[in-house]
C-alpha cells in the first residue's frame, strides 16, 4: 500500500535504484523524478542486482505527530518544507526563498555503475544542484562533490553548503577525530553517538592543527583489523565543519563542507558555488583496512615530476640546525658533513633571504640576502650539488612582514579589515594572494629562483591563522585565500615540473587530500621529539600514506619538549616515514655520526618496501605501540614495535600479527643497522631473541603468529625492536 498522501504539490513518481559497487562496498540511492534521491544505502558490498525492492515511504507507516508527507534522509536534505534536521543547503534571497525543496531529478552516469551526477533542480527557489558521486572500485573510496547554481533574476545568499551527506548505520557507535595545537597534532578523540548533536569547526583560515577535517565511525566489535568502520575527510584547506546527526528512524546523516564566512557564498545571478569534494570509505577489515582504502586513493592521485613516485630521498633541513643564522661558510660545512652520513637532499631553511636575521622582518623580500650570500645562492647549490646531493628552499609565499620591502611599497596587499588593527602573529601579516599583482610579483620572485638554479624542492609554510581576512573590496577572504594558493602552487609546477614542494603550517596545520593536489610531501608536526611523534605519525597514518609523511631525526633534547631520546629511538620513529635529518651533524661525535649513517643506510634498503604497500597499526598492552608495512600476500612484512612507557608485566606480551598467511612459514629476522645492538636495557636476554638475530633467523609458522603471537623483548621505555618477516 502507497503511504503517500497525493498531492499536486507533493511528489509522487515512481522510484528507481540508484547503486554504485565498488571493491568491498555499495551504496543504493532512491531515485524520483520529483524530488531529490533518498539514501538507502551506505555500506559492505551488496551483490550488483540487490536492492531494497520497495520504495522507503512503502514500507515504513508515519508515524503519529508529524507531517502527512514522510521525508526521509537525501543526498540533499534542504530547510523549511518538512526537514527537521541538519540540512545541506541554507540561503535566502534577500529573507525570501529561504525554504527549498528540488522539484525535479535528472540523473546522469558518468561511468555507468561507479559515478553519477544528480541534476536536482528547485523551480521555485529558481536554484540547481548538481550533486556528482563516485565510488571507485580500486580504493573502496566514495568521492562526493557539490555546486549549487543560482538560476534567478537576483543574488542568493548561501550560509551553507554542504559537499555532501552521508548516511551511518544505526549502529555506529563512535567518532574518532583529531584535536591538537601546534607541536601536538593529531590528538585522537573518541566521542560517544547519542542523539546529541556531533559536531566540529574550524575557523582558522586553513586546515589547522587543532580541528583535522576528517573522522572515523566505529560500530560494535570493530577493532584495528575487523568490523565495519566508516571514514571521511574533507579535502578542504580552509575553514570546515563537520556533522553527524542522530535521526528518527534511528540512523544518523554525516555532512561535511567549508564553513563559509558571511558574504562568501554570495551568488550573483548566473553564478554557481562549488564545494570541496568529500573523500569517504568504508571498510568491513577495520581502522587498518579503511587506511588502506584512503592510502590507495591519495597514492593515485599524487602528481609527482615524472609522473611516477621516485625513492624518497633522505633529506636534511637547516632549522634545528641553524635557525636563522645562516651563512655560507657554516652552511657548506653542514653539507659536508650532510653528505659523509648518507643525506641525499639538502634543505635550506628560513633565515637565506634579503633582511632575514630573525622573525621580525623580511617575509615577502625573496631574493638572498646581500650580507649572508653577497653572490647570491649559486655557490652553496654547486657545492652542495657538487657532493651529490640535490636542493632545497624553504618559503613562506602567504605571509609578509610589516618591516619588509614588499609591505612597504605595497602595504594595501595584507590582508586586513578597514578599521580594524593589523593583527600580527609570529611578526607577520597574510599576503592577499587573490590579488593578480600579488600573485603575479610572488610569481616572478619564486620563478626566477627555480629558473637561475638547480632546485628542485620547495618547503611551502604558512606560519599563522587568518584574522583579519578582508579583501581589498572589504569581503571575507578566507576561501579566495585557498583558492589563490592552489593556484599559485599550479603555476610554479607547470613553470618548473621538477619541483616537489612540501606543505607545512607550523608543522601540521595544513595537511589535507586537496593541498596534496599541488604538494608531494607534508611536514607532520614541528614537534621531532621522538615519544610524541608515535602518536602523532599514528593519527596521521590513519589516512595519509608514510610516503608523503615528513618525519626527522632530531636534536637530543628535544627543541620542543626537553625530552631526550637515544639515537636508535630516534630513528626508528622517523623510519617509516619520509626520513630526513634535522640536527647540525657536524657536533655528533664519532659514535654518533656513525650510528646515524648506518640508520640512513638501513632507510635506503627498505624505503621502497616501507613506502608502496599496506600498513597496519596496533598496540599491547603494556605501553607498546606497533606499526608494520609492506606485502602480507607476497609474505614480506617489515614491523616495528615502539616501547612508550616503562613495564607494568613481569613478561612482556605478544604480538599477535593477524595479517599474515596463517597456512605458510615465515623466516623471522631481526633488523638493526650495521655495527649496532639492540636497546633493551638489560644485559641478558631470552635465547629466542639471540636466535632472530643471526643471519638465518628463525622460521616459524604463519597460524602461531597470527593467532598465538609473536614473543616481544623485555625493553625499557622509548626503544624500538624491529623484525622483517618473509615467507619461506
Amino acid at each position: 500500500m502507497n503511504t503517500r498522501t497525493h498531492s499536486a504539490s507533493l511528489p509522487d513518481s515512481p522510484a528507481q535504484f540508484i547503486a554504485l559497487h565498488g571493491r568491498a562496498s555499495s551504496i543504493v540511492i532512491e531515485a524520483h523524478a520529483d524530488e531529490a534521491p533518498i539514501w538507502r544505502y551506505w555500506g559492505p558490498r551488496l551483490p550488483d542486482a540487490a536492492t531494497p525492492g520497495a520504495a522507503l515511504r512503502d514500507s515504513r507507516p508515519l508515524p503519529s505527530f508529524m507531517l502527512d508527507f514522510d521525508q526521509p534522509l537525501t543526498v540533499a536534505p534542504t530547510f523549511g518544507v518538512g526537514w527537521f534536521g541538519q540540512s545541506a543547503l541554507l540561503a535566502h534571497r534577500d529573507g525570501l526563498d529561504f525554504a527549498q525543496a528540488y522539484t525535479r531529478c535528472e540523473i546522469e552516469w558518468l561511468a555507468p555503475g561507479s559515478a553519477v551526477c544528480l541534476h536536482l533542480h528547485d523551480d521555485v527557489a529558481r536554484l540547481r544542484l548538481d550533486l556528482t558521486l563516485k565510488l571507485d572500485a580500486a580504493s573502496d573510496v566514495l568521492t562526493l562533490q557539490s555546486t549549487l547554481h543560482n538560476l534567478g533574476d537576483s543574488a542568493i545568499d548561501v550560509q551553507w553548503l554542504a559537499s555532501g551527506t552521508l548516511p551511518l548505520p544505526g549502529h555506529s557507535q563512535q567518532v574518532r577525530s583529531y584535536a591538537g595545537q601546534h607541536v601536538h597534532e593529531f590528538l585522537l578523540q573518541t566521542d560517544p553517538l547519542t542523539r546529541s548533536l556531533w559536531r566540529k569547526e574550524s575557523r582558522r583560515g586553513r586546515t589547522s592543527h587543532d580541528c583535522f577535517p576528517g573522522a572515523v565511525v566505529t560500530t560494535p566489535g570493530a577493532t584495528d583489523d575487523a568490523g565495519l568502520v566508516f571514514g571521511a575527510h574533507l579535502a578542504w584547506s580552509g575553514n570546515h565543519q563537520q556533522t553527524i546527526e542522530w535521526l528518527h528512524d534511528g540512523q544518523y546523516q554525516w555532512q561535511m563542507g567549508e564553513w563559509l564566512a558571511p558574504g562568501e557564498g554570495r551568488l550573483a545571478p548566473g553564478q554557481a558555488l562549488h564545494t570541496p569534494e568529500i573523500v569517504a570509505s568504508c571498510s568491513t577489515a577495520g581502522l587498518n583496512g579503511l587506511a588502506a582504502n584512503f592510502h590507495a586513493e591519495l597514492r593515485s592521485r599524487l602528481n609527482w615530476p615524472g609522473g611516477a613516485m621516485r625513492a624518497r630521498p633522505v633529506h636534511l633541513n637547516t632549522w634545528e640546525g641553524f635557525y636563522f643564522d645562516v651563512h655560507p661558510g657554516p652552511v657548506k660545512e653542514l653539507a659536508t658533513a650532510a653528505a659523509a652520513v648518507g643525506i641525499e637532499r639538502f634543505v635550506l631553511d628560513d633565515g637565506w633571504f634579503h633582511g632575514r636575521h630573525h622573525d621580525r622582518a623580511a617575509l615577502g623580500d625573496w631574493w638572498p640576502d646581500e650580507s649572508k650570500f653577497p653572490a647570491g645562492l649559486g655557490e652553496l647549490i654547486g657545492h652542495v650539488n657538487g657532493l651529490g646531493m640535490s636542493f632545497g628552499l624553504w618559503v613562506e609565499p602567504e605571509m609578509v612582514n610589516p618591516d619588509s620591502e614588499l609591505f612597504r611599497a605595497h602595504p594595501d596587499w595584507a590582508l586586513q579589515v578597514a578599521g580594524r588593527p593589523l593583527l600580527t602573529a609570529r611578526n607577520q601579516l597574510v599576503l592577499d594572494i587573490s590579488r593578480p599583482e600579488a600573485a603575479d610579483y610572488l610569481f616572478d620572485k619564486i620563478s626566477a629562483l627555480l629558473a637561475a638554479h638547480p632546485i628542485d624542492y620547495l618547503k611551502w609554510d604558512h606560519n599563522r591563522d587568518l584574522a583579519p581576512a578582508g579583501l581589498a573590496n572589504g569581503a571575507p577572504g578566507y576561501r579566495a585565500q585557498v583558492h589563490a594558493v592552489y593556484a599559485l602552487m599550479a603555476r610554479l609546477r607547470a613553470a618548473h615540473p621538477q619541483v616537489e614542494i612540501e606543505s607545512c603550517s607550523g608543522g601540521g596545520g595544513r595537511i589535507d587530500f586537496a593541498v596534496l593536489r599541488h604538494t608531494h610531501r607534508v611536514w607532520t608536526s614541528d614537534c621531532i621529539d621522538a615519544l610524541s611523534r608515535v602518536a602523532i605519525q599514528r593519527g596521521f597514518l590513519q589516512f595519509f600514506p608514510p610516503e608523503i609523511m615528513g618525519s626527522h631525526v632530531g636534536t637530543a633534547p628535544s627543541h620542543t619538549t626537553g625530552r631526550t631520546q637515544n639515537m636508535a629511538f630516534r630513528a626508528a620513529v622517523a623510519l617509516p616515514g619520509h626520513l630526513g635529518v634535522e640536527l647540525d651533524v657536524r657536533h655528533l661525535n664519532e659514535a654518533e655520526t656513525t650510528e646515524l649513517r648506518a640508520w640512513i643506510a638501513l632507510y635506503k634498503q627498505l624505503r621502497d618496501r616501507l613506502h608502496t604497500g599496506r600498513v597496519w597499526l596496533g598496540e599491547v598492552a603494556d605501553g607498546i605501540a606497533w606499526q608494520a608495512h609492506g606485502n602480507a600476500a607476497a609474505g614480506d612484512v617489515l614491523l616495528l614495535v615502539y616501547r612508550t612507557a616503562p613495564s607494568s608485566h613481569r613478561y612482556t606480551p605478544v604480538l599477535r600479527l593477524t595479517m599474515l598467511d596463517a597456512g605458510a612459514r615465515y623466516r623471522v629476522h631481526e633488523v638493526l643497522p650495521d655495527g649496532t645492538v639492540r636497546a633493551t636495557g638489560h644485559h641478558n636476554t631470552a635465547p629466542f631473541f639471540d636466535a632472530i638475530n643471526t643471519p638465518e633467523g628463525l622460521t616459524l609458522d604463519g597460524a602461531w603468529l597470527a593467532h598465538a603471537g609473536l614473543p616481544l623483548p623485555r625493553a625499557q621505555a622509548e626503544t624500538a625492536f624491529i623484525v622483517r618477516l618473509q615467507k619461506v
